[in-house]
């Protein structure tokens, strides 16, 4: 989440994902790419909100890309894998994009 510390990174996205499973209003969609798709995988610090946030009916997408370069392919534990100009798409379709 934003640039810095990869440590407080991790415990300000985790808090995020909490925060946004306990609200009454959620995203339709959220798109991980990058080193992001680590939070979807086996060992991610925030996988009980990423869990409750994706049985919450959130559509976790991760880059297909990011999956293959960080090997994680076996390791999601949620979320799918989608190509680019899927998430292309969904950004372009979508009435709002919020970038974290």
């Amino acid at each position: 989440m934003g640039g810095g510390d990869e440590d407080l990174g991790k415990k300000l996205i985790g808090n995020f994902l909490r925060k946004l499973w306990a609200s009454d209003t959620k995203p339709q969609t959220i798109i991980f790419y990058n080193s992001a798709v680590k939070l979807l995988a086996e060992g991610s610090p925030c996988l009980d909100a990423v869990e409750a946030v994706s049985k919450a009916g959130v559509d976790l997408v991760a880059c297909g890309t990011c999956v293959g370069v960080y090997a994680l392919e076996d390791k999601l534990k949620f979320g799918r894998i989608s190509d680019m100009q899927t998430i292309v798409n969904i950004m372009m379709t979508s009435e709002k994009v919020i970038t974290i």
